[in-house]
């Protein structure tokens, strides 16, 4: 290819700078929206939960107060006459004598707008007989019945009595019901039932900050509140759990926000807009400080570098094309500014003084060359050469802001340095345990919190030496076989100690465990074809086997289990030297 098909320098150069600031302006850009983003965002879920928690526990407290209620209410005196009464001496006066003392103690109490007491014989006695529908059939139903027989005396808490009790004007109640059983005979004499209103929540969220609220039960009741934000009610809170979710519609985005009241069957949702609250202002003047300064930089040293070294080069270029396009390899006498293009000048003459020796010589040295080259590339496959690269990958990523990627090559190269040991077969204990944690860390990268590891590794024991990765094979074992199947989250304890003159070491994991026929397979001594090492153990049982070899004895290794519970694999290593 000719010359003028070369690509230039100078506008080398200039596209490079050009495609620098873009970048960095698309970087810096990018980084502002995204750490507003995560800002407005966190700022709104720091904000629902506090909310959420807040009417979390009123709502709690205020069902336990009207709990508390319900209990004083069925040991009324006059309650308790009609409820043991036979059913042929019940007349209206002894049940209007009942309801006059439930009122009396209701006459103290806001909200509890009805208490409905109803004797096994289906007799029934209600402080409002007016505002609500009663329906004795699913009252005297036992599928109605169960879950308040089954709490034994305990409050149930229902919506509109499940259909027992529902008022006239369609207003939904939260009926706290219990079983009703005699104080001297414990025998069920009645069920009670008494309706809290939605008012007492409604007055819960009688403040401008809470009209993004609502009220509802796991059913799907409407309690209190915004019925449009209860539109959004799709989430699974029974667990306690606070949830949020980002949603858009034609009005924005907004942050929807449930959870649990207590342990009530009770959701509270909140739905807020992301606004312009919890903006880092401070961090976005910062960004926009650093990329002026990075552009201004970037500006200076392009400048710098067209009028330092592509305008020199252009020049010195142009002579040695005017020696070409003349034929005569004559020497160049400018005398350049720059050491740098001084020696690039001497270089060149002394070319062309030399061409026809040099042309040989590059012959021969270009063979030597190769070779040398071939030489040191060989050399250079060596543990330091992947060190070395590591570190300078992670240093990459330090400087690109991907902290969890330098952290995780930091961790890699720690790992393998400690894993190749300089060649040695022998490791104090304290690096073997060294090497186990490097790798769970970077497990932990993959699976998250699935794991958590414990170390109970007395500084007596640090020092004594050990075959170079027995642990690690252990702890794989623990995670792929263990706690990976378990399908929960699970523990790696490691400890040690020692015991008349040898040095135990145990690694237990909280996984499925493994039967006796398994412990007994992995603990006898095979030979010959025996150990092809063809089951899924392998690594466990060639760790026994070298331990075995290193110690001169079989009994290096003892392993208790319990399916579904634990595995605990004891190493015992005799002959450890302390260094």
């Amino acid at each position: 290819m000719g010359a003028k098909n070369k690509k230039s320098l100078s506008g080398t150069l200039n596209r490079s700078i050009i495609t620098l600031i873009i970048l960095v302006l698309a970087a810096f850009t990018c980084s502002i929206f995204l750490i507003i983003a995560k800002e407005r965002r966190e700022y709104e879920i720091s904000n629902s939960e506090r909310v959420l928690r807040t009417l979390s526990d009123s709502i709690t407290a205020s069902i336990v107060n009207y709990s508390q209620v319900s209990r004083l209410i069925i040991t009324d005196d006059r309650l308790v006459t009609f409820l043991r009464a036979d059913a042929d001496n019940v007349d209206m006066g002894m049940i209007n004598d009942a309801r006059y003392g439930v009122l009396d103690i209701l006459y103290v109490t806001e909200g509890a707008d009805c208490v409905i007491v109803v004797r096994d014989d289906m007799i029934m006695m209600a402080t409002d007989r007016i505002s609500y529908t009663y329906d004795h059939d699913i009252m005297n139903s036992d599928t109605w019945r169960k879950e308040i027989l089954d709490s034994r005396g305990r409050a149930v808490i229902m919506f509109n009595g499940n259909g027992a009790c529902v008022r006239n004007d369609g207003k939904p109640v939260i009926t706290i019901t219990r079983e009703i059983n005699d104080v001297l005979t414990q025998k069920r004499t009645g069920i009670m039932l008494m309706n809290i209103s939605s008012e007492v929540f409604s007055l819960m969220l009688n403040t401008p900050d809470y009209d993004n609220i609502c009220i509802m039960g796991f059913d799907g009741t409407f309690i209190a509140g915004n019925r449009d934000v209860g539109k959004s009610y799709s989430y699974n809170v029974s667990d306690g759990e606070i949830r949020h979710n980002t949603i858009e519609d034609e009005n924005g985005k907004w942050l929807v926000s449930a959870c649990r009241a207590g342990d009530l069957p009770i959701a509270i949702l909140r739905k807020a807009p992301y606004g312009t609250a919890g903006m880092p202002y401070g961090v976005v003047q910062v960004l926009l400080f650093l990329m002026l300064f990075l552009l201004a930089a970037v500006l200076f040293f392009a400048g710098l570098l067209t009028r330092k070294l592509t305008r020199p080069v252009n020049s010195f270029s142009k002579l040695m094309d005017k020696n070409r396009q003349s034929g005569e390899l004559t020497l160049i006498e400018t005398d350049p500014p720059y050491r740098e293009l001084n020696m690039l000048k001497d270089g060149y003459n002394n070319l062309v003084l030399h061409v026809k020796d040099l042309i040989a010589a590059l012959m021969d040295n270009e063979k030597n060359l190769r070779e040398a080259e071939m030489r040191v590339l060989n050399e250079q496959i060596k543990p330091h050469f992947l060190y070395n690269s590591l570190e300078t990958i992670g240093f990459l990523a330090l400087d690109a802001g991907a902290d969890d990627v330098h952290d995780a090559l930091e961790t890699l190269g720690s790992f393998y340095r400690d894993f190749l040991s300089k060649g040695s077969s022998e490791i104090p204990l304290e690096r073997e345990v060294h090497i186990v944690k490097d790798y769970l860390s970077l497990l932990k990268l993959r699976y998250g919190d699935i794991i958590e590891d414990v170390y109970d590794i007395p500084a007596d024991t640090c020092n004594y030496t050990v075959p170079k990765l027995i642990l690690q094979p252990l702890v794989e074992n623990s995670v792929y076989h263990g706690i990976r199947q378990k399908g929960e989250k699970g523990i790696i304890k490691i400890s040690s100690f020692v015991s008349e003159g040898k040095l135990h070491i145990k690694v237990m994991d909280t996984g499925v465990g493994m039967s006796e026929d398994k412990i007994k397979e992995l603990t006898r001594v095979r030979t010959g074809d025996d150990a092809d090492g063809s089951d899924k153990s392998f690594g466990l049982w060639d760790t026994i086997s070298r331990i075995r070899n290193y110690c001169g004895t079989d009994d290096v290794v003892n392993i208790k289990s319990e399916i579904g519970e634990y595995t605990e694999v004891e190493l015992i290593i005799s002959g450890s030297a302390r260094r």
